[in-house]
């Protein structure tokens, strides 16, 4: 009953999260100043699964296997710090040429620590959720800590000319704890280049035009415990403690992943800054990403990490804006955002062709196949005669009998945004409007809740006016439109009263719960109110605003 599962069996996750930092800085003379910043980002989180006494058997959490009731909290604590020290420096060297430099290091420390445990053997007292509520003795929690620490030094050059031209460039240097010693030093280079053309043009009708080059690569390491191999230590056997090999095995000579990225770009404004647009189009390769592949389980694992891939990213991104209306106390601002990527596995680790980035129930695999797009959506699909479905003499469709058919591919061919901002003297309301177009999605509710008759297209009347959940004697059951093998339209009746029947899992391809993952959502809109700065003088406040934000309020 899924009123039980929504009202009685369910999860709730609490969250305290701190944010903060304390900056403190020296200015040595009008052009040189020293900057020092320690930033903390710590949460503690609890996650609370629950099912209630008396509810269906199946698993549930971790030791609680076929048991009809249970309850697990998964306890995490997080905590990272950074500490920065910054030395800026800024001067004019000539009247038309101006620097700006920049050096500084960070060391970062990133703590985890986690404790997962349940219950055994279900709960004693109904509704009372606790881990002391256990029919059997509970089972030894499961904990989890990890520490990770990056050292990084950097630095930066920006020359600017004339306000015309500027040239600006970047390196990194950062030293992680995740990778090996002979391999821990990655490096982010970056150059990019602008030049303001309207200044030299000076038309009224081109208040300000930019064009931009730029150049980059980010470094990244590795997961933290992928490189050496530990032992797992599973439930004890009785009285006797286990130690096994983990399904993953580590590598010692793993490198930092690379993205490369050229990005170019046109920005132009019109009408007195009313009217503007900012272009940009763009191609990044990640090269050397560590990832776990599938190795044959008679090595004693199931997949190893490796450097594995070169997936390309390119596409084109467009922002235009601009003020349709403008009154001294009415403004109208308008922001179309469109944008288009597309990607593509270039290689793969070695001579594999296909990396299974998941497999999941139904039957369906997530892939990165190389010559496609990195999320592919693999399974078994219709057999199909000249553009149609070709039904088998049993009446039913017809199966490919091989699963690596592609029937989806999760990236989207574009997203769109519009945002609508009113403001009207001290009142300001705006909205956003975001959009999908494309992707895959495959649907396991359909997948199951066709077969089990849940859905309204399972029940009704069918072409002989009947219902078609009656035998075929009385007149029920359906005929699928589609072909026999030999091309003919298919005439075959069959039942439509059972879960074996013509619209669940058991009769039809993977293919048939694939779906257009496209949308249109109201993804924000909020209203606000600026009180007047007379109201505020007495009070000694500069500024004060109270408004209402809602987030993805229809679809």
């Amino acid at each position: 009953n899924y009123y039980w599962e929504r009202y009685k069996n369910y999860e709730t996750d609490t969250r305290n999260h701190l944010l903060g930092n304390v900056q403190a800085k020296w200015d040595i003379t009008n052009y040189l100043s020293v900057t020092g910043r320690v930033s903390l980002d710590a949460y503690t989180t609890l996650q609370e699964q629950r099912k209630a006494v008396g509810s269906v058997p199946g698993a549930f959490g971790i030791g609680l296997g076929t048991i009809g009731s249970g309850y697990s909290r998964y306890n995490i604590n997080f905590m990272e710090t950074n500490y920065d020290l910054l030395v800026n420096f800024t001067k004019n060297i000539t009247e038309k040429l101006n620097l700006t430099a920049m050096v500084g290091g960070n060391i970062r420390r990133t703590n985890r620590g986690s404790i997962f445990a349940s219950t055994n053997g279900g709960l004693i007292v109904s509704d009372l959720y606790s881990i002391a509520n256990s029919k059997s003795s509970p089972l030894a929690p499961l904990e989890g800590k990890s520490s990770i620490g990056v050292y990084g030094v950097f630095g930066s050059v920006s020359l600017g000319w004339n306000d015309i031209l500027y040239l600006d460039a970047s390196l990194r240097r950062d030293m992680s704890s995740t990778l090996p010693l002979n391999n821990m030093i990655y490096y982010y280079p970056a150059v990019s280049t602008s030049f303001i053309f309207s200044r030299l043009l000076k038309a009224d009708w081109l208040p300000f035009a930019k064009v931009r080059l730029n150049y980059a690569e980010v470094g990244n390491d590795a997961p933290f415990a992928s490189l050496f191999n530990t032992y797992a230590q599973p439930s004890p056997f009785g009285n006797v403690t286990l130690f096994s090999v983990p399904s993953t095995k580590n590598n010692s000579q793993l490198k930092p992943e690379k993205t490369r990225s050229l990005e170019a770009g046109l920005e132009m404004t019109f009408l007195h800054k009313r009217l503007g647009f900012d272009l940009s189009a763009y191609k990044t390769n990640t090269i050397n990403q560590i990832m776990p592949v599938s190795v044959s389980r008679a090595t004693g694992y199931s997949t190893k990490y490796v450097n594995a891939g070169n997936i390309e990213n390119k596409g084109i991104e467009l922002n235009i804006y601009g003020t349709p209306v403008q009154t001294k106390d009415f403004r109208w601002n308008v922001s179309v955002n469109w944008s288009l990527n597309r990607n593509k596995v270039v290689s793969l680790y070695e001579k594999v062709h296909n990396l299974q980035l998941g497999r999941f129930q139904g039957g369906i695999t997530l892939n990165a196949t190389v010559g496609q797009p990195y999320g592919t959506i693999k399974g078994r699909d219709f057999v199909y005669k000249n553009g149609q479905k070709v039904v088998a003499a049993n009446g039913y469709y017809a199966k490919t009998s091989t699963t690596d058919n592609i029937i989806g591919d999760v990236n989207p061919k574009y997203h769109a945004g519009i945002t609508n901002s009113f403001t009207y003297k001290n009142w300001t309301a705006s909205f956003l409007i975001d959009i999908q177009v494309g992707g895959s999605v495959f649907s396991l509710d359909q997948y199951y809740g066709q077969g089990t008759g849940l859905y309204p297209n399972t029940v009704g009347n069918n072409d002989l006016g009947k219902p078609l959940r009656n035998t075929i004697a009385n007149g029920g059951g359906v005929i699928l439109a589609g072909v026999t093998a030999d091309g003919k339209i298919n005439t075959k009746r069959v039942v439509a009263n059972r879960y074996s029947g013509p619209f669940g899992w058991v009769r039809n391809p993977n293919s048939a719960f694939v779906y257009d993952a496209s949308y249109v959502k109201l993804r924000e809109a909020q209203i606000s109110y600026r009180f007047p700065n007379r109201m505020l003088k007495n009070m000694g406040v500069k500024s004060l605003s109270i408004g209402l934000v809602g987030s993805n309020l229809w679809i």
